[in-house]
């Protein structure tokens, strides 16, 4: 007898019921034992150990930028990181972050160079051993820099200060300017120089027996830096002599120089003789004027014979000398402003002398002002000055976003490498160029490979504000060196040994950060010379003789050859890669001769190579040296907002077209 449908659907549904209810039980009972086994695991290892990234790659030194967003999770952003932040997580590379350079300089001034230190080794061995302590302090987290930041958008520094003659002396003759200086700023002082007292310190006053004290009457105004190392004077910015009377030459003198880790650079003097016609003005000033001198053999016409020479239609350009601007007992007003070029002192309103910037310095190290010696101080009066402090100076450039990030690491040897020079206070720079060309599609196929090659600071905090973006945007490469004009040439062999060993790149391009680069026309000059060969391309200088005057002089310690090698203007060329691995190679083996001039350098190093292996030299004036050009390769002397104007030209008219701004 067959069954009812109804009752046949009725079974179906009770086994399905049955089943159904033994699969939840068996599910049950799994999460009762992966939770049971799962939870003493998590506290005993801590809850980031699950993390199977964790588990099998074993942590770095230095951590990255996602290990310090886990761990500051969920308080991150930090106020410190960026006003403008969109998105902070960091994306994941094909590799750990390594934001040190691979090249072993330790072992180099350990052992010493091939024929003994030269004075730019020596000054090297010292930067390198400053920047690892600062380095090793920053790594620790022992280096904790509070941030103040003004709360409510207000000012953070002020835009004038004065003093008081007493204020001064009650402040140890130190004048503190918070946020250095800028372009424009100008600082006047009211003072009165003593008389001249009898000086017995050997130093100035070489006495034989029987001879009289010399009489000494100067003074000295200086604008000091902050003290980066213990034990050390703070490095001198701008050192102001004026030497009333007490001079070795026995004659009134305004003498100026800079001091950096107590090491004196040379001394510009000003006697009292007019700069010469074909001599260096600064912003347009003379570095000396012209004072009365009684040993100048000017006998002034008599009056008689001027009227004369009137009468008989004989004109004369009447000439105007002004006596030396200090006097003992007389008042003075004396105004330092910063220009361009330099600084300029004017006092009692007429223009005294101009000191060009020198290397190394910027105007915001500039952040203190003493006055010592022979002097009265009535008041003094800073203007103009910044009212952000370098310490903000980050947050209002960088704009920490993935979009700016550098690509994945790439698995295979690179077409080009870029190593682009950078200053570590230059973010706003860095933040131009990866807004920029560092968004060409050659770069984000990691086809060509961008990095920023940076030595330490010597601010604390600009250190740790370089670590975070160096963290964040994967594209620094730190140096751990600290950072000084004249060794620049060091930042260039890590580069080199960054391209060759990290990347395995054909071609090794350097650049400077306010250079902005067109990448396919720089790839196309590359591939004009057959594959294989041994290049060197760049705006190339033939016969250049050294200058032995002026802002870049080259002593004969320095260079003795009457001509340089032929080089490429360091703002931008390329080289093969065997030329690269060349250099890295001679410089661990210390046989690589480092000279202060980075271009002179590698031009230097390119004809040692040349001695045993042919290279092509490839000139071309379109890998500009100042400024841009019309269809050019390179563009230098670029402002952050001219990279991003001649990048948006590149994309909207699709051809290369300057932007005259700054």
């Amino acid at each position: 007898m067959k069954r009812p449908k109804s009752e046949k659907l009725d079974m179906v549904l009770s086994l399905t019921r049955q089943r159904s209810l033994q699969i939840l039980i068996c599910v049950g009972l799994l999460y009762v034992v992966l939770v049971t086994v799962e939870i003493p695991f998590v506290f005993i290892s801590g809850f980031n150990s699950l993390s199977q990234e964790t588990l099998s790659r074993p942590q770095t030194q230095l951590q990255t930028g996602r290990d310090l967003q886990e761990k500051d999770a969920p308080t991150r952003p930090h106020v410190t990181v960026s006003q403008n932040s969109d998105e902070l997580a960091p994306t994941r590379l094909a590799e750990p972050r390594n934001i040190v350079s691979g090249l072993n300089f330790e072992k180099t001034w350990k052992t010493g160079v091939t024929g003994g230190f030269s004075e730019l080794d020596k000054s090297a061995k010292v930067a390198w051993e400053v920047g690892r302590q600062f380095w090793d302090e920053l790594q620790s987290g022992k280096l904790n820099i509070i941030n103040q930041k003004p709360k409510n958008g207000s000012e953070s520094c002020p835009n004038s200060v004065s003093l008081s003659g007493s204020e001064f002396l009650n402040r140890k003759r130190l004048m503190v300017l918070p946020c250095g200086l800028t372009l424009g700023s100008h600082i006047t002082v009211v003072g009165k120089p003593r008389s001249a007292h009898a000086e017995h310190d050997p130093k100035i006053a070489l006495l034989r027996e029987g001879d009289d004290a010399v009489m000494v009457s100067q003074f000295h105004m200086e604008l000091q830096g902050l003290r980066i190392v213990e034990g050390e004077d703070p490095p001198r910015i701008l050192h102001l002599n004026p030497r009333l009377k007490g001079d070795w030459s026995g004659k009134p003198v305004i003498e100026q120089n800079t001091c950096y880790r107590m090491q004196w650079g040379t001394a510009q003097r000003c006697e009292g003789w007019k700069s010469k016609a074909d001599e260096e003005t600064i912003d347009g000033q003379l570095k000396c004027e012209k004072w009365i001198r009684d040993d100048d053999d000017h006998s002034e016409e008599s009056k008689t014979s001027w009227w004369l020479n009137r009468l008989i239609g004989r004109t004369k350009k009447v000439s105007v000398d002004w006596p030396y601007p200090f006097a003992e007992g007389k008042l003075f007003v004396l105004t330092l402003s910063a220009g361009l070029e330099g600084y300029h002192v004017s006092v009692d309103g007429r223009h005294i002398t101009s000191f060009p910037y020198r290397t190394g310095f910027a105007l915001e190290d500039a952040t203190g002002l003493t006055l010592n010696g022979d002097i009265d101080v009535h008041s003094l009066f800073a203007a103009s000055l910044p009212t952000l402090h370098p310490n903000y100076a980050p947050q209002r450039h960088l704009e920490m976003s993935r979009k700016w990030q550098a690509p994945p690491f790439p698995e295979k040897p690179v077409e080009m490498f870029v190593g682009i020079l950078s200053a570590g206070n230059h973010f706003a720079e860095r933040m131009a160029v990866r807004k920029s060309w560092m968004q060409h599609k050659l770069i984000k196929s990691s086809n060509v490979v961008a990095r920023f090659f940076v030595a330490l600071h010597p601010r604390k905090e600009v250190n740790v504000e370089l670590k975070k973006e160096a963290e964040f945007f994967g594209d620094i490469v730190i140096v751990p060196y600290m950072d000084n004009y004249d060794l620049v040439v060091l930042k260039t062999v890590a580069i080199c040994e960054y391209g060759v060993r990290k990347l395995s790149a054909k071609y090794v391009m350097k650049c400077d950060d306010d250079t902005f680069v067109r990448l396919d026309a720089v790839m196309d000059e590359v591939k004009k010379v057959p594959e294989g060969k041994s290049l060197y391309i760049g705006n190339v200088n033939y016969y250049h003789k050294p200058l032995r005057y002026g802002k870049w002089a080259v002593t004969y310690e320095e260079w003795p050859e009457e001509e340089y090698p032929p080089y490429a203007n360091g703002p931008g060329y390329v080289l093969s890669s065997d030329i690269a691995h060349f250099i890295v190679s001679e410089f661990e083996k210390l046989r690589l001769r480092l000279f202060k001039m980075e271009d002179v350098s590698v031009g230097m190093w390119v004809e040692q190579f040349n001695s045993s292996g042919p290279v092509e030299y490839v000139h071309s004036y379109k890998f500009c040296q100042f400024g841009c050009i019309k269809d050019y390769y390179t563009a230098h002397y670029q402002s952050p907002r001219q990279m991003i104007c001649m990048w948006e030209k590149l994309q909207e008219q699709g051809r290369p077209l300057c932007c005259n701004m700054r």
